[in-house]
């Protein structure tokens, strides 16, 4: 089992930790990675853009010149795409991109995801994280004591409102649970910073 150093939040060392191999030190499978980090990016997309084909823009009707004696091409309609405000060819009409991967290659991608950030030395284990108003002070001197990157996932195992509170100004900065953690966010930030509560958990739903 990997060893990692556990500290507080103000720094200190206060122990070590065993994390799991099976999900902490697997070889990182970076296909199964990028096929959820796009499924992921996929399903965020709105898919609402619309433009006007050439049977939806306003016109047509009469032939807008001559055939003949212009010095211009034929042309038969105003709303061809070709014409200054015709339609557009093959224009993009609202659709739905969400689509769904298997759920093996999901779990997959997640234990290779954590296991890259064990590999590179990224995560960051605290012993506890808590304060006892939402103080956006505070949180930085924690993120500064455990030399935290600028930009840093912490991820929690119950809902804290005073550390999601102190956390939301901070640039860079974002909180998540255990349940609702993804790979894209995991690889996405450069600090993983977790809780022993929150490894425990996370050891048993991916074990």
């Amino acid at each position: 089992m990997a060893k990692v150093t556990m500290l507080n939040m103000a720094g200190a060392e206060v122990g070590s930790i065993d994390l799991n191999d099976a999900i902490f030190g697997i070889e990182p499978n970076q296909n199964a990675v990028h096929a959820v980090v796009k499924n992921y990016l996929a399903n965020q997309r709105q898919g609402t853009q619309s433009a006007k084909n050439r049977g939806e823009v306003r016109g047509g009707g009469r032939k807008p010149f001559r055939q003949k004696g212009t010095g211009r091409h034929r042309q038969g309609s105003s709303t061809d795409p070709s014409q200054i405000g015709g339609g557009v060819v093959f224009a993009p009409k609202p659709r739905d991109y969400r689509y769904t991967v298997p759920k093996k290659l999901r779990r997959l991608a997640m234990k290779s995801a954590l296991s890259s950030k064990v590999a590179e030395k990224e995560i960051i284990v605290l012993d506890t994280l808590n304060f006892e108003a939402p103080k956006t002070k505070e949180m930085i001197k924690v993120l500064g004591n455990v030399k935290a990157a600028k930009k840093a996932l912490i991820v929690m195992a119950e809902k804290d409102e005073n550390v999601i509170r102190s956390a939301a100004n901070i640039p860079g900065v974002r909180t998540a649970l255990v349940g609702t953690m993804n790979v894209y966010e995991i690889i996405n930030y450069t600090s993983f910073i977790v809780t022993k509560e929150a490894i425990n958990k996370i050891e048993e739903v991916y074990s």
